[in-house]
């Protein structure tokens, strides 16, 4: 099993190809009146309304074929991944959006077409 799974459905996950880099990050949320009040020490007030898993993912010199596949198995609009979560420290499945995708090419001759890389962020819904 590969360390990354994506799918239509929880039961559904297909095994990806291990990224190169695989970066997972925790952002917080706050409520619309958070921010800084203007008093002696210019306290601030978070209000976190939640938090989300963000996972930033690049996959090396992939050929024409595992591009292709990489960026079809990421195209709906959200998709569930199988991936280790840090804060849990076990393999979750959670539900994500995909950000804007990248794919430079790295060599395109007769018999060898490469991308440099494919690179994107998943950011949980």
């Amino acid at each position: 099993m590969s360390m990354l799974g994506v799918g239509a459905t929880p039961t559904n996950i297909i095994d990806v190809k291990a990224p190169n880099t695989f970066i997972w990050g925790l952002q917080d949320n706050s409520a619309a009146d958070s921010g800084r009040v203007q008093d002696s020490n210019d306290t601030m007030y978070k209000n976190r309304t939640s938090q989300k898993r963000k996972i930033q993912l690049s996959w090396l010199g992939p050929s024409r074929e595992e591009t292709s596949t990489i960026l079809q198995a990421f195209n709906p609009e959200y998709v569930f991944v199988r991936y280790p979560d840090s804060m849990s420290g076990v393999e979750e499945i959670r539900e994500f959006y995909v950000g804007d995708r990248s794919s430079p090419v790295k060599i395109w001759t007769i018999n060898n077409k490469r991308y440099e890389s494919v690179s994107f962020n998943l950011i949980e819904r």
